[in-house]
């Protein structure tokens, strides 16, 4: 009996994204051999979304950036978090031998149910997580009924 090579399909489309980025990098250079700052762009800051009874709860990572930095907006029913993350001028961009940090604009935007109170925002920031804390509406939060046994 023949022994047959178990095919990963996750291994082989990690493998293809490396040839194609090897392949850009060639092609177009590196930012840091074109003259431009290096990972510079637009970023996202990763976020989780939860709900208690009281209130909707955001919490964005968002490191290296100081709370004037970010802006924290809710308007029309909608929640916009935006900033930047300045890129360091410290070093020569010569002397760099990796640049994996992004830096730049972002901006993320969410939806917001009709039971957020918009006099009932408060952000604050620790340890690079900023948490917008989104207070419902009094008709919105559950109320407990209790039920009679006859």
């Amino acid at each position: 009996m023949a022994i047959v090579r178990f095919w990963d399909p996750m291994k082989e489309l990690s493998s293809l994204q490396n040839r194609m980025n090897r392949v850009f990098e060639e092609t177009f250079g590196s930012p840091l051999y074109r003259g431009e700052q290096p990972g510079v762009g637009t970023w996202s800051p990763a976020v989780d979304i939860f709900e208690t009874g009281d209130e909707i709860i955001v919490k964005a990572e968002v490191p290296g950036l100081a709370k004037d930095q970010i802006h924290v907006e809710v308007e029309n029913g909608v929640l916009t978090l935006h900033g930047e993350r300045k890129f360091e001028r410290e070093v020569k961009e010569e002397n760099y031998h990796r640049v994996e940090r992004t830096y730049g604009a972002f901006h993320r935007s969410f939806s917001l149910p009709g039971s957020v109170d918009a006099e009932k925002v408060r952000a604050e920031m620790k340890d690079g997580i900023l948490e917008v804390r989104l207070g419902k509406r009094e008709q919105a939060k559950p109320k407990q009924i209790s039920v009679a046994v006859k």
